[in-house]
């Protein structure tokens, strides 16, 4: 790889741990609001399909672009995006955190009550979000690489698919058993929300495997790589 391949190579990678970063700090501060979409008539022990919080829209980008690292750039390399996103996301809590001390000015056109009504933040949710999504990530990195591995590099819908539906049942199943543990949420809504959070995550995964081909096969074409082949820096 020549020295210009190289350089461009390492600017792509800061772009997307950009967007993943950006991604899950934005998914932590929207999450209080939640969405209604109802492509059926179907209810799962009494939650509707589907109604959500819009922190889960960011969500499935967060894992295209790990399993894109992962393809190109090696399992390393998006361990350290994760780490990365899990700094950032605590870093930005504490910032919202500062902020709700501050008191507001009287000419202020956003008061303490609409900021903390806004960014106002319960710790044990965003512990439990930060515990699942670590989890999920790592699995979904670790399964991916498991299954690169196993096909030399090929059947990459399989490996996406696999390493997406595990890590993001883990997610959700981890993230709602820790909000009605600690009384966020009642046990009664376990169920429904686990299944229609999966549902949707995994709606959501299979439409971003085209994507996925799409990006990797420009990679390839662009570093003349062949199946299986990672970009390293060291």
């Amino acid at each position: 790889m020549t020295l210009t391949d190289r350089a461009l190579a390492q600017k792509i990678y800061l772009y997307l741990a950009a967007l993943f970063i950006t991604s899950l700090v934005v998914s932590n501060l929207i999450f209080q609001k939640f969405f209604y979409w109802y492509p059926m008539d179907v209810s799962v022990f009494g939650i509707r399909l589907f109604e959500l919080s819009v922190g889960i829209l960011p969500y499935p980008i967060t894992f295209l672009i790990t399993d894109l690292i992962s393809e190109i750039y090696g399992q390393k390399r998006a361990n350290q995006v994760v780490v990365a996103g899990i700094f950032a996301s605590f870093f930005s809590i504490g910032i919202l955190l500062l902020a709700g001390l501050v008191p507001a000015m009287a000419s202020s056109p956003i008061d303490d009550v609409t900021f903390t009504r806004v960014f106002s933040l319960s710790p044990l949710a965003v512990l439990a979000s930060m515990i699942a999504y670590l989890f999920a990530q790592f699995i979904d990195i670790r399964i991916y690489h498991f299954w690169k591995n196993l096909t030399q590099g090929n059947h990459l819908w399989l490996r996406n698919n696999f390493s997406t539906f595990a890590s993001q049942i883990i997610d959700s199943t981890t993230v709602i058993v820790l909000l009605c543990f600690f009384g966020v949420l009642p046990w009664n809504l376990f169920w429904g929300l686990v299944v229609s959070s999966v549902l949707f995550k995994v709606l959501i995964a299979a439409i971003d495997t085209p994507f996925l081909y799409l990006f990797v096969g420009l990679f390839r074409k662009r570093f003349s790589l062949a199946v299986g082949e990672e970009i390293h820096f060291d």
